[in-house]
């Protein structure tokens, strides 16, 4: 297969163009009463699709240590080991409870940042991390200069290669642009929602882009309609605050809407819906990795067949942005 690949700002980090999201990996969490994972996934059939995703060219992993409160991570350690070539990206600041699969609160404390490395080692068993991203941008801001040199003291340690920001508020990476081993920018980034200020960023600091959600959170994949009901155990049945795609456990009209508009742009020359909307990602930014997340090896299959058709076509690319009001005639 043919395989696009980019690299991750100035870490210059070779990577595929396309990684693998493994926040449904994680199973269940939640903090408090509030669903913040994915509920029925079959760990086993989501474990082959991993190998399967690396034997068709996927290079770039993706995780936290709170997607399952850690089971993402462990269920990522016998992979990377069949695998060690295979770069890892995880993330930190949030505290959790393995045995109650909960998030209990945030932490980005000198002490706690050094102990949530050391566990997502052990849980990921690697010696190190490629990127290490904070995940809780706002908890970090007030502690900018204290956070970043903790980070560079774990470059220093070999414990870290490059470490990023999840976020997508400019103000909070700017804080921390100047330190030397920041080089990757995680944001939210697909055909319904342009992200053009961290674009801007990440370029203007010459800084890696992966992106969360390419797919809506599954909304592109074109399974779900006006009629689906996501479980309440979903993070998508009873969303949180920042959710766009779903509202009250079905996929929002606006939604729906929007995706209408473009469906056939995305599909017209073959691609699958999920594709062409990770071929719009690469089209739309040459610094974008959309990390879409899986569950099979169907999904897996379907999303890294997108490298081989590449970016859509830039005249596709611009009616759909014309179709969605963002162009100019």
């Amino acid at each position: 297969m043919t395989t696009l690949r980019r690299r991750l700002g100035r870490s210059g980090l070779d990577t595929s163009a396309l990684g693998l999201g493994c926040w449904a990996l994680g199973g269940r969490m939640a903090s408090g009463d509030q669903p913040l994972g994915y509920a029925g996934v079959d760990e086993d059939e989501a474990t082959r699709a991993l190998h399967r995703g690396i034997e068709l060219g996927v290079t770039l992993l993706d995780t936290a240590d709170a997607y399952g409160a850690g089971r993402s991570e462990e269920l990522l350690a016998p992979v990377l080991a069949a695998h060690p070539d295979v770069l890892v990206a995880t993330k930190f600041g949030n505290t959790i409870d393995p045995a109650t699969r909960q998030l209990t609160g945030v932490d980005v404390s000198p002490g706690y940042v050094r102990d949530a490395l050391h566990a997502s080692l052990r849980r990921l068993g690697r010696d190190h991390v490629d990127v290490y991203q904070l995940h809780t941008p706002s908890a970090g801001a007030a502690v900018a200069e204290e956070l970043a040199a903790t980070l560079e003291a774990l470059v220093d340690d070999g414990l870290v290669r490059w470490w990023g920001v999840s976020t997508d508020d400019p103000d909070e990476v700017e804080v921390l642009a100047q330190a030397p081993h920041l080089a990757v920018v995680q944001i939210q980034l697909n055909v319904l929602d342009d992200n053009a200020p961290m674009l801007a960023l990440a370029e203007r600091h010459d800084l890696g882009v992966l992106v969360r959600s390419p797919l809506a959170m599954g909304l592109l994949g074109g399974r779900y309609t006006a009629a689906s009901r996501l479980p309440a155990d979903d993070v998508r049945g009873r969303e949180p605050e920042w959710m766009r795609w779903f509202s009250g456990g079905s996929p929002a009209p606006e939604m729906l809407e929007r995706l209408d508009a473009v469906r056939e742009a995305l599909t017209a020359d073959g691609r699958t819906l999920a594709q062409g909307a990770l071929g719009w990602i690469w089209a739309h930014d040459e610094r974008a990795v959309p990390l879409p997340g899986f569950r099979d090896v169907r999904q897996v299959e379907e999303n890294v067949g997108a490298l081989a058709a590449g970016p859509l076509d830039a005249a596709v690319h611009g009616e759909i942005e014309l179709l969605l009001g963002r162009g100019s005639g």
